[in-house]
């Protein structure tokens, strides 16, 4: 990998959860395999009245609970501990960001050498435009002197088309789209880079990718837990905006778009955002036909008593908040024309996984099928995107003896196989990449606009009929039964993993 040039990365909301569990984990695993720059510094700054001393004495306590036992080398995290810096402001005041200046005028040196920058904006959304017109206010917006700066944005990016939109334009009045770095977390793992990689680099996949060959797609984001102390904010978020919009259907652009013509950021990003550009847009009777919204209910559950979602802490006795939500959507275009792809996601199921599964249309011609259940049987292509990535194909071969009896197997990589080799955390991945400027697994702001489009109309109506179908389903099942009626054929129906890739069925929790 490049080793990035100097920098000062600067984390707004230091004091907060993510900093501690997934930021400096990720930049001590970076720091671990020497690839931070030479010279590096870290800035918190939050509310929290801490200052360097007391930050790096929480940072030390807490930092060991987040990484490998293998890396626990107790010089290495006192020198990286030793990066570390923290200044207490208040975000909401301008003239309080005067702390922030004569802080990195310090850390610069000496000599006084205008640096390069990353801000990373680890807070809510509310406080995105305040941070940013207040870097632009001290002129820390602006790449100057040969040096870079640039910010790093979490999501939600906007709760809807609208508010997209005008924070879209409020944080282009100061930075430019190139400085703009939406962060994705999906985008950072490995195995959903790998989609590219799978498709692009060997010809046995690419000429089959297509609506000629592929009978449908099918994406499975699954999570066991419920939503723990987050009721608040699920409340106002829901399993659409919340995992549907941003995470699932980047992974369906990445598995649709056309080959780009070169590998870049820009030439990448272009074909993902043609897929958003081609979903075919919902109207009332699809969105009636083509979408099941659920929230789950109270169960038991491996001799465990569960909660309901609406006795959840912060969630409303009436709630009408799916917490899983099944959709088919078409791509309208060349390739994909006809091929519905599935997407799910829920709260409180049997297990925690996420996949693409790609289904190729069965064989023209029944040779070796002697009942219902066979002749419906395809071939699957199954990308693991957690946990025990791989792939995994599921093809027919004959059962040694007499006649021609077919069984089902499987070919499986997993990248556990690769011994020493480490699947890096998806933060990880996207801050180096950052700090290169390297744009190619962050998203770009008409991208975000485009999917707020196609899931807008399904909240609109959402919201203005009050009587829509909401499923209950018993906590640790695989969701509302009624989903099981979007898939299109007599014997086809979702794929129900379990944690393991391989032994699918046998080890499966439920």
């Amino acid at each position: 990998m490049i080793k990035p040039a100097e920098h000062i990365l600067v984390i707004f909301g230091a004091s907060g959860d993510l900093t501690k569990r997934k930021l400096l984990p990720a930049l001590f695993e970076l720091y671990y395999q020497k690839l931070l720059p030479d010279t590096y510094s870290v800035l918190g700054v939050g509310r929290t009245t801490l200052d360097d001393s007391s930050f790096r004495e929480r940072m030390h306590e807490e930092l060991p609970q987040h990484i490998a036992k293998e890396q626990h080398n107790r010089n290495l995290l006192k020198s990286f501990i030793h990066k570390l810096h923290y200044i207490s402001l208040n975000t909401s005041v301008v003239k309080d960001y005067q702390k922030l200046i004569d802080k990195l005028i310090i850390l610069c040196g000496d000599s006084n050498q205008t640096k390069n920058y990353i801000f990373y904006l680890a807070t809510p959304p509310s406080l995105y435009t305040t941070i940013t017109e207040a870097l632009a206010y001290y002129g820390l917006n602006s790449n100057r002197n040969n040096a870079w700066t640039r910010i790093i944005i979490e999501k939600p990016f906007g709760y809807d088309l609208k508010s997209a939109k005008e924070l879209n334009g409020k944080l282009l009045r100061y930075f430019n789209e190139d400085q703009i770095y939406r962060i994705d977390h999906f985008l950072g793992k490995e195995t959903v880079q790998n989609v590219m990689v799978t498709r692009f680099s060997n010809g046995i996949f690419e000429p089959l990718w297509n609506r000629n060959y592929v009978h449908h797609v099918e994406i499975t984001s699954a999570e066991s837990i419920g939503v723990e102390n987050r009721g608040g904010y699920y409340e106002r978020s829901g399993a659409l905006r919340d995992m549907v919009q941003n995470h699932l259907l980047q992974i369906a652009a990445l598995i649709a778009m056309e080959p780009p013509s070169v590998n870049n950021p820009t030439a990448i990003r272009n074909e993902t955002l043609k897929v958003f550009q081609s979903f075919k847009p919902l109207n009332r009777s699809d969105i009636e036909d083509q979408i099941i919204r659920g929230q789950y209910t109270s169960s038991t559950f491996r001799g465990n008593k569960m909660k309901g979602y609406r006795d959840e802490k912060g969630v409303g006795l009436e709630s009408r908040t799916e917490t899983y939500v099944a959709i088919k959507i078409y791509i309208d275009n060349w390739r994909w024309g006809g091929v519905p792809f599935y997407i799910r996601t829920g709260k409180r199921l049997p297990t925690r996984v996420t996949e693409a599964v790609i289904h190729f249309k069965p064989t023209p011609h029944k040779l070796f099928c002697f009942d219902e259940m066979q002749m419906n049987r395809d071939n699957q292509l199954i990308i693991r995107i957690q946990p025990d990535e791989g792939l995994l194909l599921k093809f027919g071969m004959k059962v040694p003896g007499t006649g021609f009896r077919v069984q089902e197997v499987n070919m499986d990589f997993h990248y556990s196989d690769l011994g020493d080799v480490k699947v890096p955390e998806a933060y990880q991945r996207l801050l180096l990449d950052c700090m290169n400027g390297d744009a190619t697994l962050f998203t770009r702001g008409d991208a975000v606009e485009e999917a707020w489009r196609f899931i807008d109309p399904i909240l609109e109506y959402w919201k203005s009929n009050s009587k829509n179908i909401l499923h209950g389903y018993p906590a640790g099942t695989w969701g509302p039964k009624a989903a099981e009626e979007l898939i299109e054929g007599k014997y086809l129906t979702w794929r129900y993993p379990c944690k393991n890739l391989t032994n699918d069925g046998i080890f499966c929790e439920l």
